[in-house]
């Protein structure tokens, strides 16, 4: 089973192909976590979705199994309503993230966050997890957790096959084209994906990496197999840098591209093995070198966020996700856990206007916990003055 864990992107690995949620988040132990109101209330009250089209009933398979429908995003602001203060309006704006699943994750959170303040939203879902991911949406399994702030409820406009790890047909070996996990399903490698996204619409703003994979992730580095290290900087990594390449030339000048990491790339995490945290390294660096060459490109700005650890069902069957919570909360200056819609918020921001000279960034949405040298919860420190929060 695989797990994207962003904020302890874990994966769990890929024999011949793992479950469901391998590419789902590029935060997965990050991969979880239901919306939380407070968050949502500080994206900003100015934004308005409204959705003037259900889901329809056309989830049906087809050659790009795909979940159409419209949403019309619209900002309560107009030229003859003053707005107060600094909204995030994304009103006309088109999104694709790639990696999300279910939702769960930072990939879906994300995507809410740049709904409410009225983007387009288009995904990318691992073929394997294509059909209960529609199925999901189709049967209002994701209902509660697609409501914005408004009370509207999320649109995603359309649903494609997606597998980063390919970057076109000829990439993909025999063993995958005839799985039956990937029958039916075509069009879904990293090229044919952008091409269809031209093809469909023309052009986008905002391009969003959510996903991350290590066949390997529970060894430690020195046990770690070439293979093994290499298929995480493949999926985790490299998967990036390939979907920037694709989708630059249908980035609109002044869009934005965001991708997920986490403190293991520059920290030391016990347990976060099989060459992710290398594989989140390489993913840092190659934001600030796609920060340069996309700005000069397209006038694309490039960042990343390092999420902290998040509570999520494929991180929970790991068993290291509450551990690392819990130190999170005991010795990061903000003590509460992370929600997701706080990353998704952030992403939001870095895709705003509001962030138009922000580009290879790291941008820590971690409570804080990056800035840390020590644990304070250590027994060494049971006799310092520690501030306390005060109730």
């Amino acid at each position: 089973m695989a797990t994207t864990f962003s904020g302890l992107q874990f994966a769990l690995s890929r024999p011949c192909i793992p479950s469901t949620q391998r590419f789902a988040d590029a935060g997965t132990m990050v991969l979880g976590g239901k919306s939380k109101v407070g968050a949502w209330n500080n994206l900003t009250s100015a934004s308005h979705v409204a959705s003037v089209q259900p889901l329809r009933q056309s989830l049906t398979s087809s050659s790009i199994k795909s979940v159409k429908t419209v949403t019309k995003a619209m900002s309560e602001s107009s030229a003859d309503t003053p707005v107060s203060g600094l909204p995030i309006n994304l009103k006309g704006k088109r999104a694709f993230i790639a990696g999300v699943a279910d939702d769960h994750g930072y990939g879906w959170a994300i995507a809410k966050s740049l709904a409410a303040a009225g983007a387009e939203i288009l995904v990318g879902t691992w073929v394997p997890a294509l059909n209960i991911f529609e199925s999901s949406l189709r049967r209002g399994k994701f209902d509660e957790s697609r409501v914005l702030p408004d009370g509207s409820l999320m649109e995603i406009t359309k649903v494609y096959p997606l597998d980063a790890v390919f970057d076109n047909l000829e990439d993909v070996p025999e063993d995958i084209k005839t799985n039956k996990r990937y029958a039916g399903s075509s069009k879904w490698t990293v090229q044919e994906v952008a091409e269809s996204v031209k093809e469909d619409f023309g052009s986008i703003d905002i391009l969003v990496h959510s996903l991350a994979n290590g066949p390997e992730v529970t060894k430690p580095l020195l046990e770690t197999s070439r293979k093994g290290y290499l298929a995480a900087i493949s999926a985790s990594s490299y998967s990036y840098v390939s979907l920037l390449k694709h989708f630059l030339p249908i980035l609109n000048p002044g869009g934005a591209s965001i991708s997920l990491t986490y403190i293991a790339s520059e920290r030391i995490i016990p347990g976060y093995g099989g060459g992710m945290s290398s594989a989140k390294a390489a993913l840092e660096s190659d934001t600030r070198v796609l920060a340069f060459e996309a700005g000069r490109k397209r006038k694309v700005r490039v960042n990343t966020i390092s999420a902290g650890p998040l509570r999520s069902r494929a991180a929970k069957a790991i068993g290291f996700i509450d551990m690392m919570i819990d130190y999170s909360t005991v010795n990061a200056p903000l003590e509460k856990e992370l929600s997701a819609d706080e990353v998704g918020n952030a992403a939001a921001f870095l895709a705003s206007p509001l962030a138009s000279a922000i580009t290879g960034t790291v941008l820590y949405v971690d409570n804080g916990l990056n800035a840390m040298g020590v644990g304070v919860d250590s027994p060494i420190f049971k006799d310092l003055d520690l501030p306390k929060e005060q109730h």
